[in-house]
């Protein structure tokens, strides 16, 4: 009893349901070291009992929590309804917003005879902001973080539909052999102007840990706080057409060596080759990086500095001893491994250039995503670019070396067990301790966020779950063992909600698979949009059969398929199916899942041809795709997502989920119907586009492929 207490007043739960009906118990071995990760002593009855007798001695002695959440015109939190008479509040506004500091004193509470109001009388509601609340009472004084947020996220126009695209496999007739971020402004140029799209989603954009191999998946980076500068396009960056000789023969050669690398995506067969790219890139930079910026471009360099303070000093650095040490950081040097340590403040001045060369690549990547999404709400986009948020980030990289103390030690995000995976998941990526943020006032996530929603029309989050809950899996041990840990949601959807307010934008929840009660709900009640696939969305609590569009919720980005799914065509065909059993990832008989997925797919274009959605008679697969888009359309969902690679028939997911070196995982371009690579100069001429996007949007060009458009 004395361990299960202690693990709740830690958010450590002890029992998970994979199912409705049945509950599993965590293994105390599991409940320790969790605890411990959090640095809780547990290990022995006498350590269980004393941090029992701690944890619960501060819990009484507590004023306040070390954040508190405050909903504009909401009534107030416990934690301030639960203040004695005659308690004095001060608030401290957020620096840079005006005015002087706040003062109120909680006045006693309204006879029982009357409703009691809403909002206290003695509540005076501050800005919008993350403010610094001091309490007094006469024997105690605290302090904490006060959020007061916005209660909702704004919003999308009533109805939207846009592509979705991982942005690597989007290779143009300039690309350094993968889609870069002038691909996506002249995509989201076009798609805007030409179809009346409302907005582009990518794939995450955040900065990979170094090396060869660098890991493929956008979704384990590094960083999720700095862009990734494999991103950038060379030729737009200004100083590149004044790099003098010889660096400007060699920037030639290099761009002949990354004409050859995109031929042989295209043409030859070959798979994108990431470290290729960025070391063709990493030359260019280096040489560009000599040409002196002009007073503007300093100016502007100068402010961005100044903007992203030590945080990008921190990244900067890991980049520059990662150059010297390798990309490991706990096999640095001792003194290294510490990012306040002096040797890391000598490495600070030692390696001055390189730290600034990868804080100018910062810089760079930044005016580049400025100017994609520019080029989007330019082109009439209500959205423009929504960006991805990743789950975490790798053990090894430059944000767990400039915040240890923000991460769990020992511990990596997963999923348990459940009816689809016996096995439970380990993602490999460590989670934030929801203390260590409670008590920096979330600053770690504040910043997040505010770095990506920066230049977005709009946030996905991946697993958006995990602003509630994650399932921790200590080191050494298999999924099955582990336990969720959960956060402050309050907290959480607060910063959310206030910095996706500043900026404007849109938030939306990768909600699919098990969510637990409640939570979809409350997303909703802020704002956060969810995700809906076209295959799960069936009656589960009545017939089981494909939902009616009706039925579908209205706060939705809907869509046929996401990057971990098979595409649409592949879907129809069945093709998915045989991939898996090539790769020996059945756990049943071909003929057998191939005859429930036949079934599946037939129940649903039934129902399509029903709707009279697919033409009768008409039964090819391409037919099919526009049917099953002509059903989203259907649906009150506010935003419709169109995976880029359905527009021209492409079979091949871009990401096998459950395969490691068996599937070119992150690595493929988008191809057309036959397998064949297709650019996206290609792609904005193909038919088959075209007319597919005619049955979404009837903006100009959005019924006929334009003249001399190529077939795919």
């Amino acid at each position: 009893m004395g361990l299960s207490r202690l693990a709740a007043l830690h958010g450590v739960a002890t029992s998970f349901s994979p199912s409705a009906d049945v509950t599993v118990s965590v293994p105390d071995d599991t409940v320790t070291a969790v605890l411990a990760a959090l640095g809780v002593d547990a290990a022995t009855p006498a350590e269980v009992r004393s941090s029992l007798a701690a944890a619960e001695s501060a819990a009484a002695s507590r004023l306040l929590p070390p954040t508190v959440v405050a909903w504009s015109g909401e009534p107030l939190p416990a934690a301030l309804t639960a203040l004695p008479p005659g308690t004095v509040l001060t608030v401290h506004p957020e620096p840079g917003t005006a005015g002087p500091p706040l003062r109120m004193r909680v006045l006693p509470a309204p006879s029982p005879a009357g409703e009691p109001p809403v909002t206290p009388p003695w509540w005076t509601e501050p800005p919008l902001g993350v403010h610094r609340l001091a309490v007094r009472t006469p024997d105690h004084h605290a302090e904490a973080t006060l959020v007061v947020a916005p209660d909702r996220v704004p919003q999308p126009p009533a109805r939207t539909h846009g592509f979705l695209v991982q942005l690597y496999s989007m290779l143009s007739a300039r690309s350094w052999g993968m889609g870069d971020l002038a691909d996506l402004a002249d995509l989201a140029a076009w798609a805007g102007r030409t179809l009346g799209t409302g907005f582009v989603q990518v794939n995450p954009l955040h900065a990979a840990v170094p090396g060869r191999p660098t890991d493929p998946s956008p979704y384990r980076p590094s960083s999720r706080r700095f862009p990734d500068p494999v991103h950038l396009h060379i030729e737009s960056i200004p100083e590149y057409g004044h790099v003098a000789e010889p660096g400007r023969a060699a920037l030639e050669d290099l761009r002949q060596e990354a004409a050859a690398q995109r031929e042989a995506v295209l043409d030859k067969g070959a798979l994108i080759d990431r470290d290729a790219v960025w070391e063709l890139k990493k030359q260019a930079l280096e040489l560009i990086h000599e040409v002196p910026l002009t007073p503007g471009r300093r100016a502007a360099y100068c402010d961005f500095l100044a903007e992203q303070g030590q945080a990008l000093e921190d990244h900067a650095l890991w980049c520059a001893l990662a150059e010297v040490h390798g990309p490991r950081w706990r096999a640095w040097p001792d003194g290294l491994r510490d990012p306040r340590s002096p040797q890391s403040a000598r490495a600070r001045t030692d390696l001055l250039d390189r730290v600034d060369f990868h804080c100018r690549l910062a810089w760079l990547t930044d005016t580049q995503l400025a100017t994609a999404q520019s080029a989007a709400r330019e082109s009439g986009m209500p959205v423009g670019i929504v960006h991805d948020l990743a789950v975490g980030v790798h053990p090894d990289g430059a944000d767990t070396w400039a915040q240890q103390d923000a991460f769990a030690q020992g511990m990596s995000v997963g999923a348990p067990p459940d009816a689809f995976n016996a096995h439970g998941q380990d993602w490999g990526l460590p989670p934030w301790r929801p203390d260590a943020l409670a008590a920096s006032g979330y600053a770690p996530y504040r910043n997040l966020l505010r770095g990506l929603l920066a230049h977005a029309g709009a946030l996905r989050i991946d697993h958006v779950m995990g602003l509630f809950r994650l399932w921790w899996v200590p080191e050494g041990r298999p999924p099955t063992e582990g336990a969720y840990v959960s956060q402050d949601a309050e907290a959480m959807l607060a910063v959310l909600v206030l910095e996706a307010h500043r900026a404007g934008a849109v938030v939306i929840g990768e909600d699919l698979g098990t969510v637990e009660p409640g939570v979809r709900e409350a997303l909703a009640r802020r704002g956060v949009l969810g995700t809906s696939v076209l295959w799960f969305e069936r009656d589960w609590e009545g017939t089981g059969r494909p939902l009616a569009p009706e039925k579908w919720r209205q706060d939705c980005v809907a869509t046929a398929t996401t990057h971990d799914l098979p595409s649409t065509a592949a879907r129809l065909t069945g093709e998915h199916v045989t991939l898996r059993h090539r790769l020996g990832l059945l756990a049943r008989d071909l003929e057998q899942e191939l005859a429930e997925d036949a079934a599946d797919t037939a129940e649903w274009l039934a129902y399509l041809a029903r709707l009279r959605l697919l033409p009768e008679g008409d039964g090819d697969e391409e037919a099919a795709v526009r049917a099953v888009h002509r059903f989203l359309l259907r649906t009150p969902a506010r935003m419709a997502g169109v995976w880029l690679p359905d527009t021209v028939g492409d079979r091949r997911p871009q990401n096998l989920p459950g395969t490691w070196d068996q599937y070119p995982n992150w690595r493929l371009p988008i191809a057309d119907a036959q397998g064949h690579p297709v650019t996206l100069e290609e792609i904005t001429a193909s038919p088959r586009l075209h007319r597919l996007m005619a049955v979404l949007g009837d903006g100009p060009g959005a019924r006929t492929a334009p003249p001399g458009a190529r077939p795919s």
